[in-house]
This record gives C-alpha cells, sequence and structure tokens, in this order.
C-alpha cells in the first residue's frame, strides 16, 4: 500500500512538472545581470538573452542592477520567486563574493540552482599604449623597475579583475596600485585615455579595444591561447602555473521546478550548436560551454574553493 501511495505521489507531480514546463513561459523572463552595461557581463548576458527569448518563444528581458561586483544582482535573484521567471546571469563574482563581504545575503550553493554554462572566457592583460612595453615580460620588468608608481584599473574592489590581478602581482612579484571601479565599462575610458597603465579584465570587451589599437593587449589569463586572438600568449607562458578563467551561465532560485531548469538547459545548449552564435561568442574570445546542469554546478562547488583560498591569500576584503 505505501508503494503504491508513493508511486501515485511521484506520478502526479511529475505530471505537475510536465504540464508546468509545456506552459512555461506564459510572459516575459528576466534575466538579472549584476554589473553594468558595456561589460563582459552585459554583452554575453544579451546574447544569452537572445538565445533563450528564441528558443522560449517568449522576451527574455536583460535587467542590469550592478553593484557590489555583482552582489545586488545576485541576493534580488536569491529572494525571488523559484518559478523560472527570475534568472541570474552568474560569473565568478558569484563564488567570490561570499568570501570578500561580511554579511551575504545568499548561498551559492543552498540559495541557487544551476541552469547551463553558458561561456567560458579568458580575462586579458592589457595596457594603455604609451605604457612602455611589448610584452608581459618587459611589463614586469617595468614595474619591478618602477616600484608603487604604475597602477591598474578593475571592475571593482573584489571582482574578478581586482583578484585576477592581485594574483599576477603575487607570482609575478610587482608592486601596482589598484585603483577599483564601479564596473569595467568606465573604467576601460579611463585605461584608453591614459589615466591607468593596466588592467587585467575579461578579453570579451577588451578584445575590440586591442584591435583598434586604443589598447595593448600582452596575454590572455586562460591555460591555452584564445581562438579570437591565437598571437596573444598565455600570461602562463612568462609566469608559470598562472591561469585564471571566468564563466558565465545562468543559475535560478533554489526550488525552480526541475522541468523549468530542464527546458532552460536544452534551449541553450541548442542555441550553442548554431554558427551564428559561436561565430558572435568567437569574436568576442568566448568559448561555448554548454553540458547538464549538474556539470555547472560542480564547476560552481570547485570554484567556490578555489576563489576561497585566492581571496584569504589577497586579503581582499571590501567592508
Amino acid at each position: 500500500m505505501r508503494l503504491r501511495w508513493v508511486l501515485l505521489v511521484s506520478a502526479i507531480l511529475l505530471c505537475a512538472g510536465t504540464a508546468w514546463a509545456q506552459k512555461y513561459p506564459d510572459k516575459p523572463v528576466r534575466l538579472v545581470v549584476g554589473f553594468p552595461p558595456g561589460g563582459a557581463g552585459d554583452i554575453l548576458g544579451r546574447l544569452a538573452a537572445q538565445s533563450l527569448s528564441a528558443g522560449l518563444k517568449e522576451q527574455v528581458v536583460v535587467d542590469n542592477r550592478g553593484g557590489a561586483g555583482g552582489l545586488v544582482a545576485t541576493e534580488i535573484v536569491a529572494h525571488s520567486a523559484a518559478d523560472g521567471y527570475t534568472l541570474l546571469f552568474a560569473s565568478i563574482p558569484h563564488v567570490i563574493n561570499p568570501f570578500l563581504y561580511k554579511k551575504v545575503d545568499y548561498d551559492p550553493i543552498k540559495d541557487f540552482d544551476a541552469a547551463v554554462q553558458f561561456v567560458a572566457a579568458p580575462l586579458m592583460l592589457a595596457i594603455n599604449v604609451k605604457v612602455e612595453a611589448k610584452s608581459v615580460k618587459e611589463f614586469i620588468a617595468l614595474a619591478k623597475a618602477k616600484p608603487g608608481q604604475m597602477n591598474y584599473g578593475s571592475g571593482g574592489s573584489g571582482s574578478s579583475s581586482h583578484l585576477a590581478m592581485e594574483l599576477f602581482k603575487t607570482m609575478a612579484g610587482v608592486d601596482l596600485v589598484h585603483i577599483p571601479y564601479k564596473g569595467t565599462g568606465p573604467m576601460f575610458s579611463e585605461l584608453i585615455g591614459g589615466q591607468l597603465n593596466a588592467t587585467i579584465a575579461s578579453a570579451v570587451p577588451l578584445i575590440p579595444q586591442v584591435k583598434a589599437g586604443r589598447l595593448r593587449g600582452l596575454a590572455v589569463t586562460g591555460a591555452k591561447r584564445s581562438s579570437a586572438m591565437p598571437d596573444l600568449p598565455t600570461i602562463g607562458e612568462t609566469v608559470t602555473g598562472y591561469e585564471v578563467t571566468n564563466w558565465f551561465g545562468i543559475a535560478v532560485p533554489h526550488g525552480t521546478p526541475k522541468a523549468i531548469v530542464t527546458r532552460i538547459n536544452a534551449e541553450i545548449n541548442q542555441a550553442l550548436k548554431t554558427a551564428a552564435l559561436k561565430d558572435l561568442l568567437g569574436a568576442q574570445g568566448a568559448e561555448p560551454a554548454g553540458g547538464t546542469p549538474d556539470e555547472f554546478g560542480a564547476l560552481i562547488k570547485r570554484d567556490l574553493a578555489k576563489w576561497e583560498k585566492v581571496v584569504k591569500a589577497s586579503g581582499a576584503r571590501v567592508d
């Protein structure tokens, strides 16, 4: 009798979930991006939103909620209804912020369910064109000759660009002054204008600036060279062991029906197979990812452990 009851309840829940997925979505979906327009999160988030809009046959609206390195956006989604209508475009700050702030009103594992990884994207070490360095080796030598006199900009204290450069400083043995900005967009403007010497930031918005000659790219941060700029070496080719790779993907409030998570996952995976999206991402220096929700969830857990060590070693704190 108990077994029949369990099977009956399971069947009812399965049918309910299937019915929910079949009618989902019946209104616009919000994709919350934790950074202002112009940066990698915004550019890639809009590509993800366009892909989902086409697959779901319903408008997916990008909602830029910049502030506190993505913390504002993440907390908004964490406390939203788990109905598939509020999604988070998550990236590395999702697993960094819990170690930067004294008070973080979300748990990246308990309060979210991973839906799908969208892309993997290396960062890039780029400098103002007036800085007299043509390689990572020359940049390190210049910084060592002027300790504490050169600066770098980041998308904010505790951001991936901040911690990636702090890791570089430690491993390369250089002293650079950190100047944080509220997002990478305004930081790039001052880097181009000469108020900043360098940055390590997402390659997505940097590649067009480098190709246009407004900035000089020295290297990418990934384990291998970027297909978008194959002539650029990796930092690891000069600084042995250095490697940082950013990722972007979609997470949903914990408890979102599995059928809806599966639908979102399927639509993004299907979009990533198209030549058009592959070309758009490749031009931005981003590699299509995809995969299952479990695979994305495992990546989030691995990076949570990795960045906890990096943050503690750097001594970075925001509040």
